[in-house]
């Protein structure tokens, strides 16, 4: 990765005539002009990184999901002519397509590991992404690996032609190598660009961008596989063309930090330093493993990550599959149907960021209990409209809204759970978010597989044992939450508190017991102070 270089606010007009390269009058005049605007400019640089933080998730979820439309169109349909138990009849309103007859025979089972694969990668990369984030910064940390993802999803029918499902596992597994920097890199980001006061409305509007990805890939690839002569293919063509494009974008327009960005005011900067200087530091020491692999509420929000994360990856890479193998909806009706669910949820998560943010600042509930009411909300609400859901049968339309309004309750992860990582420690964000992301995306490795082997018939009683799973894990893990979790900065997030903690344990080493514990229990009390 590259670390950026900090351009001094002094030489920031000589930067750009340098690269401009021409030094007659009227271009320095032109470049006057620019860097007068830009840094002017009335929209606040931490919007920006924002906003294309948003659409990096997007580019991400477009990318990540939209294998599991085009599966269903790349696969040779199974013959349940003779299935009798609960499988919904077909109709003319829901099973007419123009789409072309699928040409591989994947079974239920090696479509499971085809869509787990991805994640496979996905875990093995968070820690690496956190850990280069903090130590060279977020911008090229987040931007190669889904510049790295674009071009495997570019490539994808190149390969499926060529090598079949083995050739698309091995695509899969390093497109999520490449894709599992990007939460860790955002975190990291998120903690030198949102202050506390913004926290919940930057991070939800970013990290809520996986509603945004999940609703467009499912609905564009609907109309892609519906009406495009090139079938499938076109899917990965446009999804992988629109993240280089965001790429190019990207690398000109954010930065890393406030300090290395040329056009950034010298009034947000100073906004973003008194709001954030107490406990965000450019320079602090290297991770702290012993405290936080012993922190309580860091594994509180590791329980509660696991829960989101059965919940939505189930339904985002398997409702596609729901919506055709058991309700039996038209490929374009499918993708429009199944975006609509994440459509909702990406309205709550961002109306319900903006209520965390006012109960916080008002002081009506602490950080901590705001952090916990939303997340219960957001896994009990879906644990119960996903079962009602499995009990209304082959009801298409009851069935639709009960899963949009189990998936609009999940919103509330946002400012729930999923911006917890940056309460706890603002310094080591990059690396919290890794742990809980990475533990959390094991799920996603497990539910296409179990969804595989437990829906071979793809029946509504098949199904309904796979959602009473889903209930099961998140009535668990929230409740640990609900018991563990903070929503304050830890201890072990203070750069005095570490340095007073090595002090220690050389006395200790030394044979200095009583020097050591002074010292440890000094440091703590400094912090609370």
């Amino acid at each position: 990765m590259m670390k950026e270089s900090s351009i001094p606010v002094a030489d920031e007009k000589s930067w750009l005539l340098a690269e401009f390269n021409n030094s007659e009058p009227t271009r320095q005049r032109r470049i006057d002009k620019i860097y007068n605007f830009l840094k002017g400019a009335p929209i606040p640089q931490r919007w920006v990184f924002a906003l294309m933080g948003f659409i990096a998730v997007v580019n991400a979820f477009t990318m990540r999901i939209c294998l599991s439309l085009a599966i269903t169109e790349m696969v040779v349909e199974t013959d349940s002519s003779e299935i009798t138990d609960e499988t919904c009849p077909s109709t003319n309103s829901t099973s007419t397509t123009n789409s072309a007859v699928g040409t591989y025979e994947w079974d239920e089972s090696l479509q499971g590991i085809i869509l787990s694969s991805f994640y496979w990668g996905y875990v093995i990369t968070h820690l690496p992404g956190g850990q280069l984030a903090e130590r060279f910064g977020g911008k090229y940390t987040l931007g190669l690996g889904i510049l790295s993802t674009a071009i495997f999803t570019l490539i994808t029918p190149l390969v499926v032609e060529e090598f079949d499902a083995t050739g698309l596992i091995v695509l899969r597994f390093l497109m999520g190598l490449g894709e599992g920097t990007t939460f860790p890199a955002l975190n990291s980001l998120i903690s030198k660009w949102a202050p506390p006061a913004e926290r919940s409305k930057i991070g939800s509007l970013i990290l809520a961008g996986a509603q945004i990805g999940t609703v467009v890939a499912n609905a564009l690839s609907g109309v892609l596989l519906q009406y495009s002569s090139i079938g499938w293919r076109s899917v990965f063509y446009v999804f992988g063309s629109i993240g280089v494009a965001w790429f190019v974008v990207f690398v000109l327009v954010c930065y890393s930090t406030p300090d290395d960005h040329p056009f950034v005011s010298d009034r947000e900067k100073k906004y973003l330093h008194d709001n954030m200087h107490e406990h965000t530091h450019n320079k602090f020491p290297p991770t702290p493993w012993r405290h936080l692999l012993k922190s309580v509420p860091l594994w509180a929000l590791v329980a509660a990550s696991v829960g989101h994360d059965w919940g939505f990856f189930t339904m985002v890479t398997d409702l596609p599959k729901y919506m055709s193998g058991v309700l039996k909806f038209s490929i374009k009706t499918n993708g429009l149907l199944t975006a609509l669910p994440y459509l909702c949820m990406w309205c709550v998560s961002i109306g319900s960021s903006w209520i965390a943010d006012w109960m916080i600042n008002e002081k009506i509930m602490t950080r901590t209990n705001v952090r916990k009411m939303f997340t219960t909300i957001a896994s009990v609400g879906p644990a119960c409209f996903l079962i009602a859901a499995s009990y209304a049968g082959c009801d298409r339309y009851v069935v639709v809204t009960l899963f949009t309004v189990g998936m609009a309750l999940m919103g509330t992860f946002y400012p729930g759970m999923r911006v917890n990582s940056l309460d706890l420690s603002p310094n080591y964000s990059g690396t919290v978010m890794a742990i809980v992301n990475g533990i959390g995306a094991l799920s996603g490795i497990i539910t296409p597989y179990i969804v595989g082997v437990l829906t071979p018939n793809q029946t509504v009683n098949e199904w309904r044992l796979v959602f009473w799973i889903i209930f099961g894990v998140f009535i668990v893990t929230n409740t640990a939450f609900l018991f563990f979790a903070s929503g304050e900065v830890q201890y072990w997030n203070d750069p005095e508190f570490l340095l007073r903690d090595t002090e220690g344990r050389k006395n200790k080493k030394e044979g200095d017991v009583a020097a050591a514990a002074a010292t440890v229990e000094r440091g703590k009390n400094d912090v609370k102070t």
